[in-house]
């Protein structure tokens, strides 16, 4: 580290990035979308409970709703929820249709006047959801979820047609039955004549990213669908988008996995597919929630794409295979969405913040259509992308070092570390510029963002090391990890912290339980705690089949998943934790975090419960963040020994 003007221990840097500097500057920002010529998209507002907004550019350059004020833009499908709006049409004067996460029902609203609802009440005891919209005619194509038990346990899923006058809102028979070829769907995709619609479904004890099928039916003159036929996809192939040319050829574009890869498949109305670029890099996501693009056909024949391992560009895929990419500074793109011509997208990168641009492929130019807010940015961290290698695979990550532009540490001391375990666990963080992070690197607290075993973007068999090993390969990785900082003399031995949140917390905690000599402290958030009860009931139905593939199938390996149970486990602690739960989560039930606080109690092991009221799976609201983040700093100062500015 450079000299510094000032050193003081690590942990005590002072910092001006506040919890509350997190909420801000950390704002959840996808589906993005284009409403006539302008490109909106959809926005949290933490200081409103988390709702979540419908924003567009206003006159002045700064974001607008589009919405009268309440509405929030939220669809419950999945849990994870699915693309929630889209445009009527491509005229700006014939408004949006959208999921009102309050009741969960589906409405339009057209330029000076309230939304009007489009779909019907639920029958008492049931939950209709909406999402992944498509408007064909005078109808709006979608794919509606059915929730017949309080626990989401029990759900039918079907690709519906409602009227767009509202018909249905008082007559449920207005509404139109499609199909229902799977347990679990996407929404429909129309080609351009109208003539044909395709979608994705897979079966339990399937993920989508384990294996899924690409449907697709003739649609007849009264707007019923023929009997689906699959195109593609099965065991062991991934399907995670498709999408028709945008010429009206009737070709299908899809993103599946049949060499590993998440590659673009081309399918012809003849039936031949052809891998237009096979790459060993991933042209897709692990799709966690409905409606998710990252390959969007354009009308002048070329795909605007987001492809890499780790890090993303957009590029152009021509129909030869060619592939240019655009010059651009930014290593994420998500929420992908396109005119036809031009492309809106959620972008960061390590210098930048999360924001949403506009491009025009015709001069590779990236337009700033939401101003990022500023946040201390001389404070920021800088992840640096590095690859350790483990006893029998490299393992990817993201170090944070500690940063602060005025002060560094003594020249005798190691820093801190905090590991971050991400979410899923089949899923992936980014590399990009983190205010939360940089809430703990900014006081002399390193972090290492862990891609362990079973993230996606590194290929299939990357994911794959997981089967059967849950709770294993994660938490050998993180300390693979963990001891290759300490031998490169970037990290304290003695004062390592784990974190994560979901699947990361399951992780975060099993680690501190397998490396009582490793890890001084666990943060965990909304954390998954007991398999057996997770899956035997314990969650909704999108996951109740996932730790099949994670441990093993129920019951036949019972005894692994009762001896991997951080639960049954937790007597065995000996490192403080703090503990964070949302009431109202249907993913990780408040009733796995009850079970774990009784067992900590009786064995006299210390920790910190915060139960909030009104939160999922996942904080939205402000003040929660904040209550976190504090407790979190006082909890790492006080186990590895030092005291926060």
């Amino acid at each position: 580290m450079a000299d510094r003007a000032r050193r003081a221990p690590y942990g005590t840097w002072p910092s001006p990035i506040t919890p509350a500097d997190v909420v801000r500057s950390g704002v959840l920002v996808e589906w993005v979308g284009f409403l006539g010529a302008d490109p909106c998209w959809t926005e949290v507002l933490p200081e409103d409970g988390g709702r979540g907004a419908l924003m567009r550019r206003g006159p002045d350059g700064t974001a607008v709703q589009v919405l009268p004020p309440g509405w929030d833009v939220r669809s419950g499908v999945i849990e994870y929820g699915g693309r929630p709006w889209t445009a009527v049409s491509d005229r700006a004067e014939q408004g949006v249709v959208f999921s009102h996460r309050g009741d969960q029902r589906l409405y339009r609203w057209s330029p000076g006047q309230e939304p009007v609802p489009l779909s019907p009440v639920p029958p008492p005891g049931t939950q209709l959801r909406y999402c992944d919209f498509e408007v064909r005619g005078a109808e709006v194509w979608c794919l509606r979820e059915t929730v017949l038990d309080e626990a989401g346990t029990e759900v039918e899923r079907h690709l519906v047609a409602l009227p767009m006058d509202g018909g249905a809102a008082a007559d449920p028979k207005a509404v139109r039955e499609l199909a229902s070829s799977h347990a679990f769907l996407t929404g429909p995709r129309i080609s351009p004549d109208g003539t044909r619609v395709c979608w994705l479904g897979w079966d339990h004890p399937n993920m989508p990213w384990d294996g899924t099928e690409l449907m697709a039916a003739a649609i007849g003159p009264d707007g019923t669908l023929d009997e689906p036929v699959r195109l593609m996809g099965g065991e062991r192939v991934s399907v995670v988008q498709a999408d028709w040319a945008a010429d009206g050829s009737g070709r299908l574009y899809a993103v599946a996995d049949p060499d590993g890869w998440w590659n673009v498949h081309e399918l012809t109305p003849d039936g031949a597919v052809r891998g237009l670029h096979r790459a060993e890099e991933e042209f897709g996501e692990a799709p966690w929630r409905i409606g998710l693009r990252w390959c969007l056909p354009l009308r002048d024949g070329t795909l605007a794409t987001v492809h890499g391992t780790g890090r993303r560009r957009l590029g152009l895929l021509a129909p030869d295979g060619g592939l240019t990419d655009l010059d651009l500074p930014y290593t994420e793109w998500s929420s992908v969405a396109t005119d036809g011509r031009r492309i809106a997208a959620v972008v960061a990168g390590p210098e930048h913040r999360r924001t949403v641009v506009l491009v025009d492929p015709a001069d590779g130019a990236a337009e700033l259509v939401r101003a990022p807010r500023p946040a201390h940015e001389e404070y920021a961290s800088r992840p640096v992308v590095r690859t350790f290698q483990g006893p029998d695979s490299p393992v990817h990550a993201y170090v944070h070092p500690p940063h602060h532009p005025e002060v560094g540490g003594p020249a005798d001391e190691l820093p801190p570390f905090l590991v971050f375990v991400h979410g899923g666990p089949n899923s992936r963080s980014q590399p990009v510029r983190n205010q939360e992070i940089s809430y703990f690197t900014s006081r002399g607290i390193g972090v290492v963002d862990v891609q362990y075993g079973g993230s996606s973007g590194f290929g299939r068999a990357y994911r794959e090391r997981l089967r059967g090993r849950w709770g294993q390969v994660d938490v050998e990785d993180c300390a693979t990890v963990v001891r290759a900082l300490v031998a490169e003399g970037l990290a304290d031995p003695a004062r390592i912290a784990v974190r994560g949140a979901s699947a990361g917390g399951w992780t975060a905690i099993l680690s501190a339980l397998a490396e009582p000599d490793l890890y001084r402290a666990a943060g965990l958030y909304f954390p998954v705690l007991d398999p057996v009860t997770w899956r035997a009931g314990g969650t909704h139905d999108f996951e109740a089949r996932y730790a099949d593939g994670l441990i093993g199938p129920w019951p036949q390996q019972r005894a692994r998943y009762e001896d991997r149970s951080p639960v049954r486990r937790a007597d065995g602690l000996n490192v403080p934790i703090v503990l964070f739960q949302g009431e109202l989560d249907t993913i990780c039930p408040p009733a796995q975090a009850d079970r774990l606080v009784d067992r900590l109690v009786r064995a006299g092991i210390p920790h910190t419960y915060l139960l909030f009221a009104g939160e999922r799976h996942g904080f939205r609201r402000r003040d929660t963040v904040v209550r976190c983040l504090e407790a979190e700093l006082a909890l790492y100062g006080e186990a590895m020994g030092f005291d926060p500015a």
